[in-house]
C-alpha cells in the first residue's frame, strides 16, 4: 500500500476508496434481481462518484465544503456482517450498506483528525458527515422493517 505521508497521497487514497465504493455498488446493482434494490444501489454508486469529484476539486484547490451536522442512530454496531450476493434480501442489503457507510464515515473522521489545515479538516469532516447521512438513511429504512 502506498504511504499516506502527504496531502496529495491522502487525497489520492480517499479518491481511490470512493471509486472502489462506486464499483462495488455498481457491481451489486448488476448482481441483484430486484429492480428497486438495483436502482437503490445505482443511486449509491452515483453518490460515491460525487464524493470522488469533491475530493478531486479539493485536490485541485477549487472547492471547500460546507459542514452539516448529522445524527447517528448507532444501528451499525449491532448488525451482523453481511456480504453481497445475488439472492440477498432487502434487509441484508441495508445491513451491508450501513456497515460500509459506517466504515467510510470512520475513515473520513480519522483523516480529519490528522490535519491542522482548516480547509482539509473541513473537507474530511464534510465527507464524514455525508457518509453518516447515507448510513442514517439506511438505518431509518432498516428500523422501519424491524418495527
Amino acid at each position: 500500500m502506498k504511504k499516506l505521508n502527504s496531502i496529495s497521497n491522502i487525497l489520492d487514497f480517499a479518491m481511490s476508496a470512493e471509486l472502489k465504493a462506486y464499483q462495488l455498488y455498481t457491481d451489486m446493482a448488476a448482481m441483484v434481481e430486484n429492480i428497486w434494490m438495483s436502482k437503490t444501489l445505482e443511486g449509491l454508486a452515483q453518490e460515491e462518484l460525487r464524493h470522488h469529484a469533491k475530493l478531486k476539486a479539493v485536490k485541485a484547490g477549487k472547492k471547500a465544503l460546507k459542514l452539516e451536522q448529522v445524527s447517528n442512530l448507532d444501528i451499525s454496531e449491532i448488525l451482523e456482517d453481511v456480504h453481497p450476493n445475488p439472492d440477498m434480501k432487502y434487509r441484508d442489503l441495508l445491513a451491508f450498506a450501513i456497515r460500509k457507510e459506517n466504515l467510510s464515515n470512520r475513515l473520513y473522521n480519522k483523516l480529519e483528525s490528522i490535519f491542522s489545515e482548516p480547509h482539509l479538516r473541513n473537507t474530511f469532516l464534510k465527507l464524514a458527515n455525508e457518509e453518516a447521512d447515507h448510513k442514517r438513511r439506511f438505518e431509518m429504512q432498516f428500523k422501519s422493517l424491524t418495527s
